[in-house]
């Protein structure tokens, strides 16, 4: 594939992914507010509107310090990945890695606008919902913004029975993460990248030493 055209297309995927995750986030932070339940399929599909100040899945990181060296590691992660698609399309690198960094960079991208901007144009989302750009002010400097999550998909859930040891009586519900498109491209991503590493990259050396030997 001419290598021009390869990097419109990461652009293109990078751009789309960031249009429906801001999109999806500004819908809900201006018409949900915080802990707020919409059912879409029964209950075990739905919007719940949440905020986190870390890593993907609602993860926390180390209070206001913390909170800004994620963010400036994000930026500089992104920036690296960046470099690495680029570097990866100019020696013809396999579609499977190219793509699968460039979800990773979409998702990686997504949270951070998030982490810098949602503090500066938003106020807080608790009891009412969110004004965009509100005459206040927004609820958070430069770098200190929340990250605004929503999908929810309890599969199923049940009590353990009280005799089972460690963990009687307690309440499991099988994947209670919440999460939004961002974290979404982010771990198809990832899931596409070890695909990669484990069925295309051998295959790719086996055929470079091919080469070599014949030369």
């Amino acid at each position: 594939m001419n290598k021009r055209k390869q990097v419109c297309i990461v652009a293109a995927i990078v751009g789309g992914i960031l249009l429906v995750d801001q999109v999806v986030k500004i819908l809900v932070k201006t018409n949900m507010h915080i802990g707020e339940d919409i059912p879409l399929i029964g209950s075990w599909c739905r919007l719940h509107f949440i905020e986190n100040e870390g890593f993907a899945f609602g993860m926390a990181f180390g209070g206001e310090v913390g909170k800004i060296l994620l963010t400036l590691f994000r930026i500089v992660a992104s920036g690296l990945i960046v470099w690495f698609i680029l570097k990866h399309i100019r020696k013809g690198a396999h579609k499977s890695l190219i793509y699968s960094l460039t979800l990773i960079l979409a998702g990686a991208v997504g949270n951070l606008i998030d982490c810098c901007f949602y503090g500066l144009i938003f106020n807080e989302s608790y009891y009412n919902v969110a004004t965009l750009f509100p005459p206040e002010g927004g609820y958070a400097p430069f770098l200190q913004g929340k990250v605004v999550d929503m999908f929810y998909f309890p599969l199923f859930e049940f009590d353990w029975p009280q005799w089972m040891p460690f963990v009687g009586g307690q309440h499991f519900e099988f994947f209670s993460a919440i999460f939004n498109v961002a974290d979404a491209a982010i771990t198809i991503g990832v899931i596409w990248l070890l695909v990669y590493f484990l069925f295309f990259a051998p295959k790719e050396e086996n055929a470079s030493e091919e080469e070599k030997i014949k030369e």
